[in-house]
């Protein structure tokens, strides 16, 4: 077992590693920047080391200075989170490279799933269902038309080396095409510096699922039932739940058993998540892998009862995990709590919690770094906290949420409380029946009536 692990990370998922390793007897090193000085991560770990300034690109991005402050304290091992340089592969090799051990993927997995063309190739030589596209990279647009025709309307373009909804346009008719392959490109080379896309059939309805997986040094990979992740907003997600309203045991099987056939295919280490497109017919789809632990890890976790924290750290050290198949043992829904007004187009609301209370009773767990007096930096992401309940059935969990975000105060910042709040109360999501475009028409009307108490 490692002696002590420096958390390349920050915020809530820095906190959670901490709780996981102060569980298995290993020393904790916290970085930070100097925005997030009087972050809890900082106060909880056993050394904390500052590594630069507020911005990413010169602290959590700073490779350099991470590996220097792994040396200082000793260090034998860093976890990234999720995020930052989770999935970047250079760092993965620096960190080899100085004898200490990356938990998660090598920089040659990181590669083989970072880019998606190459990843979809990987797949589909494993035997797991891909979407219907081109084989590789797109050499140009004519040779994208004669594609589209084959595999038939409605289409859709990507970069390579997209992410976050960039580099993605739409195609529902031959005379869309030339005009979408300019602005995907042109796009793609201003966000990512890399114009090279990609075509596949557009899904229609899809739903998102994802599998949770982990895989030790030996071969032994166990995957962890399902994630729906469908309630997204400008392909953000919001809101997760396990098991899928719409996934059966004999989906979950196939969708679970096509998930390690790809993480064996690439002698995959670690924690990480196959995501499909299930269509309304069934069928499903690889969309990507994450090489890394996900944001909405907790609610596999209260289904199955394993830590998967521990269990990555557990894979890292080289221990043979038995390779088992994890069924739902109930319900569990995850509400990103996020610094921002749902009034305003969910603009951002960085500034100082005045005051805060955290929701508590039986099956709720919040996964946070914030506190009152806390001041939220403008410089990262906007999530401050993750609601996390669990019940026996879906109908309870969605009843538990609704209470649980009734207790949930926090003043002085505006936050998206109200429109998960809402959302348990929709009728269409009380349905179990939605796609990937559930907030297109999502009405957002009264958002402001829904605050503590009501």
């Amino acid at each position: 077992m490692f002696k002590k692990i420096l958390i390349a990370n920050r915020g809530e998922i820095a906190m959670r590693v901490i709780r996981a390793c102060k569980e298995l007897g290993i020393k904790t090193v916290a970085v930070y920047s100097t925005a997030d000085k009087q972050s809890l991560h900082v106060k909880f770990a056993d050394e904390a080391v500052c590594i630069g300034p507020a911005l990413s690109k010169d602290s959590y991005l700073n490779i350099p200075n991470l590996i220097a402050a792994a040396e200082i304290t000793n260090a034998d091992a860093i976890h990234p989170g999720y995020g930052f340089l989770s999935e970047n592969a250079e760092f993965s090799q620096v960190c080899s490279d100085h004898n200490i051990k990356f938990i998660g993927a090598s920089a040659d997995m990181i590669n083989k799933m970072g880019d998606k063309a190459t990843a979809k190739e990987t797949m589909k030589n494993a035997g797991v269902p891909t979407i219907p596209g081109s084989d590789g990279l797109l050499g140009s647009v004519e040779e994208g038309i004669k594609l589209a025709k084959e595999i038939k309307y409605p289409v859709i373009l990507k970069a390579t080396a997209g992410g976050g909804g960039r580099g993605m346009r739409l195609i529902k008719k031959e005379e869309e095409f030339e005009a979408a392959w300019s602005s995907c490109r042109q796009e793609a080379e201003a966000a990512f510096g890399n114009g090279e896309l990609y075509l596949e059939k557009f899904i229609e309805e899809p739903r998102h699922i994802e599998i949770q997986l982990v895989a030790d040094q030996h071969g032994n990979v166990s995957h962890y039932s399902e994630r729906d992740c469908s309630i997204q907003r400008r392909h953000q997600k919001l809101v997760e739940e396990t098991p899928s309203p719409v996934v059966d045991n004999e989906l979950r099987q196939r969708m679970g058993d096509a998930a390690k056939k790809g993480a064996k295919a690439i002698n995959y280490e670690g924690a990480g998540t196959v995501e499909f497109l299930l269509d309304k017919h069934g069928d499903f789809y690889f969309m990507e892998m994450n090489t890394r632990i996900q944001v909405e890890h907790p609610i596999t976790e209260e289904v199955t009862d394993v830590d998967l924290i521990k269990q990555q750290i557990r894979a890292a050290t080289g221990e043979v995990l038995e390779e088992v198949d994890h069924l739902p043992k109930r319900h569990s829904i995850e509400c990103r709590i996020n610094a921002e007004d749902p009034t305003k187009d969910f603009r951002p609301s960085p500034g100082t919690i005045t005051n805060l209370h955290l929701p508590g009773g039986q099956g709720v767990r919040v996964d946070t770094h914030v506190y009152s007096g806390y001041t939220i930096p403008a410089n990262y992401d906007s999530m401050i906290a993750k609601l996390i309940v669990r019940a026996p059935t879906r109908e309870e969990a969605m009843i538990r949420m609704r209470r649980a975000l009734d207790e949930f105060i926090i003043e002085g910042i505006k936050t998206s409380i109200p429109f998960h709040a809402k959302l348990m109360e929709d009728e269409g999501f009380k349905s179990g029946i939605f796609t990937t475009a559930f907030m297109e028409t999502f009405d957002m009307e009264g958002i402001e009536d829904y605050v503590v108490g009501k």
